[in-house]
């Protein structure tokens, strides 16, 4: 089976576009996004956190036959209307996992939860709210029909969609599956996604940097966010602005990974060797996304690869991994496209939000249940994303924001991430 492609224009703006707003790339990438990796069989063991690549299907009711939710006594309601509530006990107790049997007409059997109700009986009475006496059973005769019972098949039919196609398999799902007899599915295989920095000035943590050069955050960040975001990360090392270089790194990674993402180089400087190799290569499509922080996002594919170029100053990067890289990896995963669950909250800070783009303000909750936003908003200050838990996130309408007024929030965990 050949390897899903993505076209070579899929990420091309429409002519005279130049700035463009952060809901309209979104749509845009979402609408050329498909997935690009392999269904495969795994057990049901091995699902959790994989994508169903079909609809799963329920292979037995659940639960499989009537069973009891109480330790009671199980009769037929007709009969306790006839006897008004006084009724002699059958000589069979049903228990848990024991086989079936059948009791006589009028009478009651002793059942403990779980077990299979005997045939005959359709109402159970709690073990509580009886009185045994000289082998019968007396109730306040006020039951409904069935009650007490769970009914076969009342939580799930053979044959019904458990799961549909796209769906990623919590511990939840793996107990449905698992208590309506799935024991193998057909999921995607994992997207694997290569992660690139780039840059003269970055050496790797662990090294001895000169004096003019940084430690590369963005490559371990980021390959830890991707491993939240149920990918399979592949660290493609680091790279220094050689555009000879940059080329033969993505040659090498178009043959072992399914997407790969960048940082540094994405914009138009004459070291931003990531969009200038995408360029040569006549496939690379620079959005200038009305956001901050962000903006330049250099898209491309390299030899059917897609292509994410992210901004090189972490919180930059980070925000645009969460707010673009996210659902589209979800889809190229075989996923949906998934949009982070915010929610209102007020504001714990004054902001005099200008007209035009929209910003991402790192942010956490405070003990007030206000939002604090991090004290700076500079792109490098990388410490703000390790104090934050979440992202105050600001339309591209101006505003005058104090405390108290009406923000919205949307938690790191609506990602995925912890």
């Amino acid at each position: 089976m050949s390897k899903p492609k993505l076209r070579n224009d899929c990420f091309a703006l429409p002519p005279g576009v130049d700035w463009t707003p952060v809901d309209e790339a979104l749509a845009r990438l979402k609408a050329d996004m498909r997935c690009v990796v392999q269904p495969h069989v795994v057990p049901l063991e091995a699902a959790l956190g994989r994508i169903a690549s079909e609809d799963i299907l329920a292979r037995r009711d659940h639960p499989p036959f009537a069973n009891s939710a109480v330790d009671g006594y199980a009769f037929a309601h007709a009969d306790m209307v006839a006897a008004t509530g006084d009724m002699p006990l059958a000589p069979q107790r049903a228990a848990a996992g024991d086989a079936g049997f059948t009791i006589e007409c009028g009478t009651a059997a002793r059942i403990l939860t779980g077990a299979m109700v005997p045939g005959g009986c359709d109402t159970v009475v709690l073990q509580e709210d009886v009185e045994i006496d000289a082998g019968r059973v007396r109730f306040e005769p006020a039951l409904r029909r069935g009650a007490n019972l769970r009914a076969r098949g009342e939580d799930l039919r053979s044959g019904d969609v458990v799961l549909r196609v796209g769906a990623r398999i919590s511990s939840g799902d793996i107990a449905m599956m698992a208590s309506c007899g799935v024991d193998v599915l057909s999921v995607y295989a994992p997207l694997r996604v290569g992660v690139l920095s780039t840059g003269s000035e970055v050496v790797p943590h662990g090294s001895t940097p000169e004096p003019s050069q940084i430690f590369d955050a963005n490559r371990p960040m980021l390959l830890s966010l991707l491993e939240q975001l149920r990918c399979s990360p592949v660290d493609l090392g680091h790279v220094c602005d050689d555009a000879g270089d940059v080329a033969r790194v993505l040659d090498a990674a178009a043959g072992q990974v399914d997407a790969i993402v960048t940082t540094g180089g994405a914009s138009a400087g004459d070291e931003d060797h990531i969009s200038a190799a995408l360029q040569t290569a006549g496939r690379l499509r620079t959005w200038r996304v009305a956001m901050k922080p962000g903006r330049p996002l250099a898209l491309g594919v390299w030899d059917d690869v897609p292509v994410f170029g992210l901004p090189g100053n972490p919180v930059a990067a980070f925000v645009c991994a969460l707010i673009f890289g996210a659902p589209a990896l979800s889809v190229l995963g075989g996923g949906a496209w998934r949009e982070p669950r915010g929610f209102e909250v007020d504001a714990g800070f004054e902001k005099d939000k200008k007209h035009g783009r929209s910003e991402y303000l790192r942010a956490r909750i405070g003990a007030d249940g206000r939002a604090e936003v991090f004290a700076s908003e500079g792109s490098g200050r990388v410490s703000g994303l390790a104090w934050a838990d979440g992202l105050v996130c600001l339309g591209p309408e101006g505003r005058q924001i104090k405390p108290g007024d009406r923000v919205r929030y949307v938690p790191f965990s609506s990602w995925g991430l912890v």
